[in-house]
């Protein structure tokens, strides 16, 4: 056993614990406190970005709650390493936008493009100006409103003529020092949120950020309701006649599907909905590699939204390579005692929560027999090769979805992708027995 692998349950443990993130919470209150700091929230707009259009919309909700002091900045996109399908991922993140607008009573609509350049250019001057008058929050949904209107020969509002003009240069130097910045703090994302050595993403993690603000007596208005809760829709859920089967795409390598899996097999039992597991090897696996600082944030996201689920999680030990190829040759076997769903929880729990090595005979035995299997039919199943086949076949059929990511979600025609998208899932149930 290699020492990395003894080495690294322990470490994760402490790094992804709820008490190391309320510790360091704490620290960074102490800090403020003692610089004199108001609560200071840096916001990174991406101007082409449906998920900062959306955020841009709940500002000012957000700011009369909490007695914080906005610091707007206006970004790039994120770089190739951290997008690498940018093309899905621009188309995606539109459709995902409308879906969320939808659910939360904003405004975006996915007229199936980009906004032109020129116009996503003039965004920018608009916004640096508005940052540079001390009014980006009057304009930045305005200009959202604006970018993404449906009529591209739409003028901008007169409003924007009563802000002091700026050079390209201007624009130009800005956008680097926050992409500068966004780097310094170690983020990649636009529509990111940043408050005292922590990151937010868009909408659907401002509920953390809120529950911070309010741990720490920040409201404005004393004891209120979050803007945007999580809500997987699983307390709603309810027996269906003869619904549709449930797609389930995951990687034993992603943290996010080692979260949803005891969510989504929920649904599945709880609306009589069938789980097709539908595997495919890691995107580092696949020769796309992931940054370390896209790496970290997704752990420790997964992290924060495993606590608020109640799911075990954080004793890592990454089961990249042979102890995912190991896992995979089991699913087939597994299946064939119905028992699929039983050996995706204990491998993901085991490698996720226990810090087991799937890698070795000892842990991945563990593994195969608390999810009732015998070790016996595991070792001869482990000789078999025939699960490749099945996750090329699921990638291609990923990708040809629109996606690329795990975990996803295919009922009928809706494909949804993410850990926190279970509530689109179950909408898609009962829209598909509907029509």
């Amino acid at each position: 056993m290699r020492l990395k692998t003894l080495l690294m349950p322990m470490i994760t443990q402490h790094r992804f614990a709820r008490t190391t993130l309320l510790a360091q919470r704490a620290k960074a209150e102490k800090a403020r406190l003692a610089s004199g700091r108001s609560h200071e929230v840096y916001y990174f707009h991406q101007v082409d970005d449906p998920y900062s259009h959306l955020v841009a919309q709940a500002l000012p909700r957000f700011l009369a709650r909490y007695n914080i002091e906005l610091k707007p900045h206006v970004v790039s996109p994120p770089p190739d390493s951290a997008a690498p399908e940018r093309e899905k991922l621009v188309a995606y993140s539109r459709v995902d936008a409308a879906l969320l607008a939808q659910r939360h009573s904003l405004s975006f609509v996915d007229h199936g493009r980009q906004p032109a350049l020129a116009r996503a250019r003039q965004a920018a001057h608009t916004l640096v100006a508005a940052i540079q008058g001390g009014q980006f929050v009057e304009h930045v949904a305005l200009v959202g409103q604006w970018l993404w209107a449906s009529d591209e020969t739409q003028m901008p509002p007169e409003q924007f003529n009563a802000l002091k003009p700026v050079s390209s240069q201007d624009v130009q130097n800005h956008i680097a020092q926050a992409d500068g910045l966004r780097d310094k703090l170690g983020h990649y994302l636009g529509g990111m949120l940043y408050y005292e050595g922590e990151w937010y993403w868009g909408i659907d993690r401002l509920y953390h950020l809120e529950q911070r603000l309010q741990a720490l007596g920040a409201q404005a208005n004393g004891a209120i309701a979050l803007l945007f809760p999580a809500d997987d829709g699983l307390e709603h859920a309810k027996p269906l006649e003869n619904p549709p089967d449930i797609d389930f795409f995951f990687s034993f390598r992603s943290p996010y599907s080692a979260i949803v899996a005891p969510r989504i097999f929920e649904l599945g039992r709880l609306t009589g909905a069938k789980v097709n597991l539908r595997f495919v090897l890691p995107m580092v696996m696949r020769g796309l590699p992931v940054p370390k600082v896209k790496r970290e944030y997704i752990v420790y996201d997964t992290a924060r939204e495993a606590h608020v689920r109640n799911i075990p999680f954080g004793r890592l030990n990454d089961p990249v390579g042979k102890p995912t190829e190991r896992g995979l040759a089991l699913i087939p076997f597994a299946e064939q005692h119905s028992k699929g769903q039983e050996f995706v929880l204990s491998y993901m729990q085991g490698v996720w929560a226990e810090g087991i090595d799937a890698g070795s005979d000892k842990g991945l035995k563990k593994i195969v027999e608390r999810a009732g299997l015998r070790w016996e039919g595991a070792e001869v199943a482990l000789q078999h090769e025939a699960w490749r086949e099945r996750a090329t076949a699921n990638r291609e059929e990923l990708f040809a979805a629109g996606l690329w990511g795990v975990p996803s979600f295919k009922v009928g025609n809706t494909v949804v992708w993410g850990q926190d998208r279970l509530w689109a899932v179950h909408e898609a149930l009962k829209f598909h027995l509907a029509t």
